[in-house]
């Protein structure tokens, strides 16, 4: 009896879901462009997850997860190759200009955290400006970044653990396992064994964890701090200038380094995610997101100039560039510790990612756009504690098998995107939705704006006349000066009368040149990195439209038939999400 019972619950959800498929063009009409409210976002939709998460996060808690997210492992892998095959040793130049464009996306990210403060991130921030679809696509992207840069960049780990115990083969603490395809054959068990200590530590306690990441940053600091002064002490200014001079590659080499060095950037926007652990996030949220950036290009270059004195461009070696630097100088005690330096960077990027990551997943559960268990908060460790089980599961798989080169354009392209998109939804948001000018004026700049960019970008690609550049730079500065004359920010007197909200000063050139930068800099990725990004775009989109859509259309029509009207409050029960949701209506 039990199996008949069993059997025919299975024909009724199949039949249920095919259904559910039949009406996929009303609810995908219906769903696709649905937005919230912030008060909707840090309410009713924040008590999905059961227990809140606990404020315990301080200002300097999030500058160092922000300083401590980006001083990882891209500053090793990047800056040598750089140096020797674009920008020479004006690397230091590719530092700043990657780091001008993290910090104009930083501003839009602060922005949107401080009037938003929940854990989604730029999920949240375009789902509340743009609509369901394009949140969930730009959350589902960076998790992908999360996930795979977290696997990838946890095999570095065991590199330069290799390094820091003398080892001179990145591959001798790795199991070779013949059969499997290359890149994929070296089974890398110290990255699962670091990332399954760390998920356990990150369901312990956020505050915990911060104050774990800050011991690390603080060392990791000091730790590039000796690499800058030893590098100083031991280089001389003239290998800077020779062999051939500041920028042997020219301007075109410093701008294309920067495409690349941008990768050492990528893991500011955690902070961003923390807001809903914040004390005061009016306060902290500016000074963690904007000074955790400015920071780390302060070291950034710094390390660079250390590098390029040490050793002129054209002797940097490719492969662990800081560590044979000071091999030919002649501390190869020093070797080894860079390598157990880089090794504790990478813990504390691995620590700050994973806490982010783990965030996102939750608020996308909250949506209702992936099941809705990982959008549970633990009530004792006020932590997304499924979430942060299943991504550090999902994590460690990844990192046993693969390689960081298969992936690390994959990761640039989403990353850029998410961030181009963020900039777009800051202006639209201030101009369009608290501003409330017409939607069409702003749309039509936008599309311009990225137009002028993307043209620009195709003739610099392609070495096309010089004057293709000076047209289409011209026109994205003269359209943005004629939308800021044409469509008035009616939210500065809103902001002058309300001081306490922090909001992006001289709108809308800092989204602006955002946008024009994050479309530069995807331009000079590999045709082979949009190829592999157009599938992965597909499978998430296919992904929403089997069960995203319909989940959110279904939790949405349910709540809604259970809500009574009782005065002035509104209550919601839903039982088959095991939820109450309470709303204040004013």
């Amino acid at each position: 009896m039990s199996n008949i019972h069993t059997a025919t619950n299975s024909m009724e959800k199949l039949s249920t879901y095919l259904h559910s498929l039949s009406q996929t063009p009303h609810r995908l009409r219906k769903r696709m462009l649905a937005t919230w409210t912030p008060d909707q976002e840090f309410n009713q939709v924040r008590h999905r997850s059961g227990a809140d998460m606990k404020r315990k996060l301080r200002w300097y808690d999030l500058v160092a997860l922000g300083v401590g997210g980006m001083l990882g492992v891209g500053v090793f892998v990047t800056t040598g190759s750089v140096a020797l095959h674009h920008s020479g040793p004006s690397v230091f130049i590719s530092y700043i200009i990657a780091g001008i464009s993290a910090l104009l996306s930083s501003l839009c990210y602060t922005e949107f955290a401080v009037q938003v403060p929940v854990a989604g991130g730029a999920f949240s921030y375009l789902r509340l400006t743009f609509g369901e679809f394009l949140g969930y696509f730009a959350g589902a992207n960076i998790l992908m970044e999360y996930v795979f840069s977290n696997a990838a960049v946890a095999r570095s780990f065991t590199e330069y653990l290799s390094i820091a115990f003398g080892e001179n083969d990145p591959n001798v603490w790795r199991v070779e396992v013949h059969g499997l395809p290359k890149d994929y054959n070296m089974l890398d068990f110290p990255a699962v064994a670091v990332i399954l200590i760390l998920t356990l530590f990150l369901c312990h306690s956020t505050k915990e964890s911060s104050m774990l990441n800050l011991i690390m940053t603080a060392f990791h600091v000091i730790f590039f701090g000796f690499i800058i002064i030893a590098g100083y002490c031991n280089g001389s200014a003239k290998n800077l200038v020779n062999p051939k001079g500041l920028a042997p590659f020219g301007v075109r080499g410093v701008l294309d380094g920067a495409a690349i060095v941008y990768f050492s950037y990528i893991g500011y926007d955690s902070a961003s995610t923390m807001a809903e652990e914040v004390k005061d996030p009016i306060k902290s949220l500016p000074i963690g997101i904007v000074g955790s950036v400015l920071i780390t290009t302060l070291l950034y270059c710094l390390m660079s100039l250390s590098l390029c004195m040490m050793t002129p461009y054209n002797k940097i070696s490719e492969k662990a560039s800081f560590s044979i630097a000071f091999l030919k100088v002649g501390w190869s005690w020093a070797s080894n510790l860079v390598g157990a330096g880089a090794s504790l960077g990478i813990v504390a990027s691995l620590l700050v990612a994973m806490l982010g990551q783990a965030r996102y997943l939750c608020v996308i559960g909250r949506a209702r756009l992936v099941p809705s268990w990982l959008a549970k908060v633990h009530p004792s460790t006020g932590t997304p504690l499924n979430a942060t089980v299943f991504l550090g599961i999902c994590t460690a798989s990844i990192a046993l098998f693969t390689e960081l080169d298969i992936i690390i354009e994959l990761i640039s392209i989403g990353t850029l995107l998410v961030f181009y998109m963020v900039a777009n939804a800051l202006i639209y948001r201030r101009y369009v939705i608290t501003g409330h000018a017409p939607p069409s004026h702003t749309l039509l700049f936008l599309f311009l704006l990225s137009l002028s960019a993307l043209c620009f970008s195709i003739v610099w690609k392609f070495k096309q006349q010089w004057w293709g550049l000076v047209l289409f730079g011209g026109f994205m500065i003269a359209i943005t000066a004629f939308y800021q004359h044409v469509v008035p920010n009616t939210t500065i007197a809103q902001h002058a009368q309300q001081p306490q909200h922090w909001s992006v000063p001289f709108m809308p050139w800092p989204p602006s040149m955002s946008i024009f930068l994050n479309v530069f800099l995807m331009t000079t990725l590999k045709t082979l990195s949009f190829q592999r990004f157009a599938i992965w775009a597909c499978l998430i989109t296919i992904f929403y439209v089997l069960y995203g859509v319909h989940n959110t259309f279904e939790a949405e029509e349910i709540e809604m038939s259970g809500v009574s009207v009782v005065g002035d409050e509104v209550n919601s029960s839903v039982h088959n999400l095991q939820t109450k949701v309470e709303i204040q209506v004013h």
